[in-house]
């Protein structure tokens, strides 16, 4: 179900098989991340349950689903990143269908991330889930 470029991403995972490299790689994609406009950080778009300051913004376009994100924190950018490589692309009535837990459990990102940050990583995963269900209905 996982998008190609989330599976390119299982795999570099599997290579690098020292936490810290993970955390660095997931801070990597983070900083290579797009900025979102400051004209977009805006009450709607922020997502609640999250340590850092998040926004994300979803695009619907040919009925596939993208968003643009940001975080004040850079492993959180990084996380964004992670999410965008499971979601983007997929046709809106799919995005609720994916098994956000258990596709990141295979990035061992679970195991690793305080309860602060995987509260902020289920929050911005309801966000999406959300906004595609209430696009998709």
């Amino acid at each position: 179900m996982a998008q190609e470029r989330f599976e390119e991403l299982v795999e570099t995972f599997e290579f690098l098989d020292d936490w810290e490299d993970r955390y660095r790689h997931v801070i990597d994609m983070g900083k290579a991340f797009p900025a979102l406009p400051d004209a977009l950080k805006v009450p709607a778009t922020k997502v609640d349950g999250c340590a850092s300051q998040v926004w994300l913004h979803p695009r619907i376009e040919d009925g596939r689903f993208d968003f643009a994100g940001e975080s004040d924190a850079m492993i959180v950018r990084g996380l964004i990143a992670v999410l965008h490589d499971l979601y983007a692309g997929l046709p809106v009535g799919e995005i609720t269908s994916v098994d956000a837990p258990a596709e990141l459990a295979r990035l061992g990102l679970d195991e690793h991330l305080s309860s602060q940050r995987s509260n902020g990583l289920r929050a911005m995963v309801q966000r999406i889930r959300e906004t595609a269900d209430a696009a998709a209905g």
